[in-house]
């Protein structure tokens, strides 16, 4: 049997999946990503506040496919793709394929806003999560010796948007505010120190359910959070937050997680583009208007009876697309019908901190303790490696026997000294 040549670009979760799932006696796969590394996204804000290690939450793609003798790996950027010549174009050459996989994934959305783009974090890779973390850390120790006018800019945190990330990083930052951050600075009033939570819509985690969204709440203002919904950040300058009620917020940390926008590759026909960049795929995932160009994971749209609006942009959503597309490619080699996907919602789930945590399962939403520890299994389960699962287990019991952690490193080049600030 002739061997097809399948490129895929993207080693998120959809890409593992697929890679994993595909046949190796019926495909040579091209693995191209710009990173040699698979990123853990759900624990990058354990990253940007001094919980784990990036080498926690990253895992080297030749060590994960080394046993994968169909599967070749490259690290390089996709610049475009040609259609009618079955290419891809990118900044190390071009690559041919008989089939392409697009599993790109998604960035941050600062929806046109270019000063909040400029002098905001985001926090969409393992290497965001490092800046941040190298910023806040520097800014306790600038506290050390400010002034008053500056000091006001550095008592802030300041984290737009309240969906999981938003919601996870304030409490986590509340937590070693409270527990952590006193012990390491005692010449510092922490009290002063405020962590402040911006949401557009009505509440925090406005897409779970009415418990989620008031228990979410409760829990970050009994630590100290300060939830602000219903605003939105028209300017941001670096120093001040201008909201659209006229409101200003004196803050040099300024944390982005209010959006994700598809990364979109060149080349492909703009008119199957919807609003929010992502490609039209059909029920088994075909680019709308192409024979053998695929889309899997967050950079999908796919319209079916159960979700007329699209599929909602999760991992599990990725996982099973992939894998979907793996079974289908062989039934396709081997001439047997194809099987359609549609998401089954196995639910949805946020911490915002030691023992509190929110689930929301199809029959069942609950909130608290025993939501935490699911949490933390199911994350736990999703980890590729047994050697991560149990470092990050472990640092967990640390830290939760003695609200402590001694991960609190600035990584940055000391003869650098605007490393990890956000640049336009």
């Amino acid at each position: 049997m002739n061997r097809k040549k399948i490129i895929l670009v993207g080693g998120g979760f959809a890409g593992i999946s697929f890679t994993k799932k595909l046949d190796e006696n019926l495909f040579d796969l091209l693995l191209i990503d710009k990173l040699n590394y698979h990123q853990f996204q759900p624990l990058f804000y354990q990253v940007a506040t001094s919980q784990l290690e990036p080498s926690s939450i990253s895992f080297p793609l030749r060590k994960v496919f080394q046993k994968r003798k169909n599967t070749q790996i490259r690290m390089t950027e996709v610049l475009s793709v040609d259609a009618t010549a079955n290419s891809i174009n990118t900044t190390i050459g071009s690559f041919t394929y008989d089939y392409l996989v697009i599993a790109s994934g998604c960035k941050t959305n600062f929806f046109g806003n270019h000063s909040v783009e400029k002098y905001a974090y985001s926090l969409k890779t393992t290497y965001d999560g490092i800046k941040i973390r190298n910023h806040i850390l520097q800014s306790f120790e600038d506290l050390l010796s400010a002034n008053e006018d500056e000091k006001e800019y550095l008592l802030n945190i300041v984290i737009v948007g309240a969906g999981p990330t938003g919601v996870e990083l304030a409490g986590s930052f509340a937590e070693i505010r409270n527990h952590i951050l006193p012990k390491d600075f005692p010449l510092i009033d922490f009290k002063r120190l405020k962590i402040i939570l911006l949401e557009g819509s009505d509440h925090t985690l406005n897409s779970m359910s009415d418990l989620a969204k008031k228990a979410s709440e409760n829990y970050l203002k009994k630590m100290g959070v300060e939830v602000k919904t219903k605003v939105i950040v028209k300017d941001y300058d670096g120093k001040t937050i201008t909201l659209n009620n006229g409101e200003t917020i004196k803050s040099k940390q300024v944390i982005w997680t209010a959006g994700v926008t598809g990364n979109i590759l060149k080349g492909i026909d703009e008119k199957i583009i919807v609003a929010n960049k992502r490609f039209i795929v059909d029920r088994c995932n075909l680019i709308q208007g192409y024979s053998n160009i695929y889309a899997i994971g967050d950079i999908a749209y796919m319209e079916t009876t159960k979700y007329p609006k699209g599929h909602p942009q999760l991992a599990n959503v990725a996982i099973n697309q992939a894998k979907n597309l793996a079974r289908n490619f062989k039934a396709l080699a081997l001439s047997k019908p194809l099987k359609q996907y549609e998401y089954t919602n196995l639910g949805t789930m946020a911490t915002i901190g030691k023992n509190k945590a929110v689930v929301d399962l199809p029959f069942i939403k609950f909130d608290g303790y025993f939501a935490w520890f699911i949490w933390m299994f199911l994350h736990l389960m999703l980890i590729l490696s047994v050697r991560n699962k149990l470092i990050i287990l472990i640092n967990w019991a640390w830290n939760y026997l003695t609200k402590d952690t001694s991960l609190r490193l600035i990584l940055k080049d000391p003869n650098r000294a605007s490393e990890g600030t956000p640049s336009g």
